[in-house]
């Protein structure tokens, strides 16, 4: 029988900051939030949850190895880049640069309004990669009440290797990265092939550093009678003696949007 076990990581526990232009919380250690207990898990190294103010943003920097992605939950991101990509991102589109042997770029809120994403951050398996541009999207209509597989490793079913194209973008990890948009009284599962996992509920209800509100759910496993209430903001590690089916239910009024990571 296999067992899903929860280690929660609170919301109101994460690192967080206010910088003015910039409203920021990390899951992991990064910057000068350092936390040797949350540093990273499996190949997953940052979950960043991102404010950016309108007409500002991350100045042009540089990055090499990581696989960088962008999941953008409302307003406009602007992307430029040394490979020559220059991109606007809306709600639904997901970006991902595999940096590789170095890439500079640019991420900055594009309009009048705020922007909120989250920048996501895995470790490849293979080192010096030549580096890549991928965008991908899926509408809410598309996540509404059922798992979508947004990211997954190069070489599995359905994943091109394209700049732009249908299904999930390719990271050179294993790593895979389903997200959904749970409505009120929705119970959902999904299959689990890795050693490990991570659920993170995103905060959609407005940027809150106290104890996490909004929409709830409950996450357990089909063979595992171990439950965790989780609320916009809250993530938890998961662990698995063996592959599983994870469980996810709307116990709340609001539609919850949740991202769930499969990992070795």
């Amino acid at each position: 029988m296999s067992s899903l076990k929860f280690l929660p990581r609170r919301s109101e526990e994460r690192g967080n900051a206010d910088h003015g232009w910039l409203k920021t919380f990390h899951t992991f250690s990064f910057a000068i939030y350092q936390d040797h207990k949350n540093e990273l898990y499996g190949p997953l190294r940052v979950i960043n949850e991102d404010r950016v103010a309108p007409r500002t943003g991350f100045g042009t920097h540089s990055h090499r190895e990581f696989e960088i992605f962008s999941y953008v939950v409302a307003g406009e991101l602007e992307h430029k880049d040394s490979m020559g990509n220059t991109e606007v991102l809306k709600r639904g589109d997901l970006q991902m640069t595999s940096a590789g042997t170095g890439i500079s770029h640019s991420e900055k809120a594009h309009g009048s309004a705020e922007v909120h994403f989250l920048q996501i951050w895995s470790l490849p398996d293979t080192s010096r990669l030549t580096p890549k541009y991928y965008t991908r999207h899926f509408t809410d209509a598309e996540k509404k009440n059922t798992w979508v597989r947004i990211v997954a490793p190069v070489g599995k079913e359905s994943v091109l290797d394209t700049r732009e194209g249908s299904g999930p973008a390719p990271v050179h990890s294993a790593l895979t990265l389903y997200a959904t948009l749970a409505d009120k009284g929705q119970k959902l599962e999904q299959p689990l092939k890795g050693k490990k996992g991570y659920v993170h509920v995103v905060q959609t209800s407005g940027y809150n550093t106290g104890k996490a509100t909004g929409a709830t759910v409950r996450v357990g496993g089909t063979r595992s009678s171990e439950e965790l209430e989780l609320k916009e903001g809250d993530g938890a590690y998961i662990t698995l003696d063996q592959a599983g089916t994870f469980v996810l239910e709307n116990i709340g009024d609001k539609t919850a949007e949740v991202l769930l990571f499969d990992l070795e």
